[in-house]
């Protein structure tokens, strides 16, 4: 672009710099528009004055716009934002943390329902999550309208949800809908369903098609690794802040109604012989598939390659944006389990948890879903996916009032984040005996746990990381429980008034009463629950009782300070710190004996 309307543009104009100077270069041309303005001006002006004038702004323009031409870069451009640190998962000692701004952090969270994330809806998530006191929003990211166009991405609702949740000062974990949700292909875009000789749906042993793709097809794979290299690498230019905490990489991957594939490509794999780095991993001896694993080999040889290929799609995503990844698990019965097909085959579930480590080190959390509302069945799935070499992190609960307790018992065993599924103001409710249509005061058994951890929530982190909280929820039919701490235990007893001992407990009905307690010190702790009567007594002290020094009821500020509130004393303390089921108090105790 040599002239404007006829003016000859300076030299410093002919000769922009590159393309990385953009924001300067488009103020430049707007400064040089408002000057050909005024020269147009001046060639339409017949006034002597006018056109002194004119001439006068015409040299004050051009001033400017050489000199802002002149300027680096830099000074042109918007300030940049300083970017956070990057959040990660640490372990020590076996205990693990999410370090978020340098800090272990407790995911306090809420999981939208699936159909939530859209532009439209959004407005639906937002206010849910400030009701229920979250601190993280979990939201779909969906490929079909990622990838509406193959090759062609559109990043609008992503860099939408960004900006949404900051204003609302929520973090955000991102659910990536790729190739599976729930263990079928229904996200992906529609080129891709449209082309089933490119991208074809298995086959189980009878030779009929299955509502699950057959990833032995290469050309699943490079697609969903293409889009997951395009999503990572547009938040890590889009998200400085970090908003976003971790990703989902595919959500609920398996096979519901068969074991394994049967296509001519998977016949022929599972011909062959095991990978030698399963073989090792796992302590067996070299062969094929039938002899190293026997009746097991089908699901053990789809879990290896559905573990791989989200292996290869993670590190395709990692490379360019190195957030922390999970995958989530459909679980199978924890205590009666049978064989599949009754649970989801391929599927992290908890017999394949070291098939899923070796297979997938990209991956930092194998995390269950849990929908389980009975007690035993909750806490054994805790036990069993809560390991040394993974982190305890449940990104999906059931969303009836009797799953609200169990943020206490995920917590005390270590958690890094909890999340119950589907709270958000659609009016659509997954869950058989939830409400019918989530309304606001749906959210209030969960709101009412929130509103109390919340504040504390950082310390609970830390606390964790340190091995110094225990938790427990309320169980059905054992009414009494302990928390062992070094000096200290604390008892726990459910369905017992306010004033008044000696009387047996005999539970809450509904069960819905837990608690937390940080030890803040050796004979100092801090008391977070709800309907449950908390005492303490000497671990091991033989005649001795405990004695209450102090206890405060209070509350820390935004800084970690402590503020008193009052002293609990005389009735509140005679017969243990009795924790409401409809008043929410954090304790401050201190403790010696006699």
């Amino acid at each position: 672009m040599s002239q404007i309307q006829g003016v000859e543009a300076p030299c410093s104009l002919r000769k922009l710099p590159s393309a990385s100077k953009r924001s300067q270069n488009q103020a430049a041309f707007a400064l040089a528009a408002i000057l050909a303005g005024a020269v147009a001006a001046t060639q339409r002006g017949n006034d002597k004055v006018k056109m002194n004038r004119c001439g006068e702004c015409i040299g004050v323009l051009a001033g400017l716009f050489l000199a802002f031409a002149a300027l680096p870069a830099g000074v042109a451009q918007a300030p940049k934002v300083q970017a956070s640190p990057l959040p990660k998962i640490v372990e020590k000692d076996g205990r693990s943390a999410l370090l978020v701004d340098g800090a272990p952090y407790l995911m306090l969270g809420v999981q939208a329902n699936n159909s939530s994330a859209w532009p439209e809806y959004l407005g639906k998530v937002w206010p849910a999550a400030e009701t229920l006191h979250a601190n993280t929003v979990e939201l779909p990211v969906y490929w079909e309208q990622f990838e509406p166009v193959e090759g062609q991405f559109d990043f609008s609702s992503v860099d939408l949800i960004l900006q949404q949740a900051r204003a609302h000062h929520l973090r955000l974990v991102l659910l990536w809908f790729g190739t599976w949700k729930n263990g079928s292909a229904h996200y992906t875009p529609e080129w891709i369903k449209l082309d089933q000789a490119k991208y074809p749906l298995l086959l189980n042993r009878d030779g009929q098609t299955v509502d699950s793709p057959s990833i032995f097809a290469p050309a699943w794979l490079d697609a969903d690794k293409s889009a997951f290299r395009a999503l990572m690498r547009h938040l890590k230019a889009a998200d400085p802040q970090r908003t976003v905490l971790l990703v989902q990489v595919e959500n609920e991957a398996g096979v519901w109604g068969a074991v394994r594939d049967y296509s001519l490509a998977a016949e022929k794999a599972f011909a062959g012989e095991v990978p030698e780095r399963l073989v090792k991993g796992l302590g067996k001896q070299p062969g094929t598939w039938r002899k190293v694993f026997g009746e097991d080999a089908d699901e053990i040889f789809q879990a290896w390659f559905t573990a791989s290929y989200i292996e290869q799609v993670a590190e395709a995503g990692k490379a360019e944006y190195a957030l922390p990844l999970y995958v989530n698990a459909a679980l199978r019965e924890p205590f009666n389990p049978g064989k599949p097909p009754s649970y989801e085959s391929g599927a992290p579930t908890d017999n394949e948890l070291d098939l899923w480590k070796i297979a997938a080190p990209s991956i930092s959390v194998v995390a269950p879903d849990i929908y389980l509302p009975e007690y035993n069945k909750y806490s054994k799935v805790i036990d069993l996916y809560r390991r040394k070499d993974n982190p305890l992190l449940i990104p999906e609960t059931g969303n009836p009032a009797e799953y609200a307790r169990y943020v206490y018992e995920a917590i005390g065993q270590g958690a890094i984040g909890w999340s119950p599924f589907g709270l958000d103001l659609t009016r659509y409710s997954d869950q058989a005996g939830a409400p019918g249509a989530m309304e606001a005061d749906a959210l209030q058994p969960f709101a009412r746990q929130y509103a109390l951890l919340g504040p504390i929530a950082r310390q609970l982190a830390q606390g964790n990381f340190e091995g110094k909280v225990r938790g427990a929820s309320e169980e059905p039919e054992n009414h009494t429980q302990t928390l062992a701490f070094a000096r200290w235990k604390a008892v726990l007893q459910y369905g017992m008034p306010s004033f008044g001992d000696g009387m047996k407990p005999k539970g809450n009905s509904p069960a819905d009463g837990g608690v937390v307690i940080l030890e803040l010190g050796p004979d100092e702790f801090l008391v977070a629950g709800h309907h449950v009567r908390v005492d303490f007594a000497p671990a091991s002290a033989p005649g001795k009782k405990r004695y209450w020094m102090k206890v405060e009821e209070g509350s820390y500020d935004a800084a970690g300070k402590w503020t008193t509130a009052r002293l609990w004393n005389g009735d509140q303390t005679d017969y243990g710190l009795n924790l409401k089921a409809d008043e929410n108090v954090l304790l401050r105790v201190r403790l010696t004996t006699y």
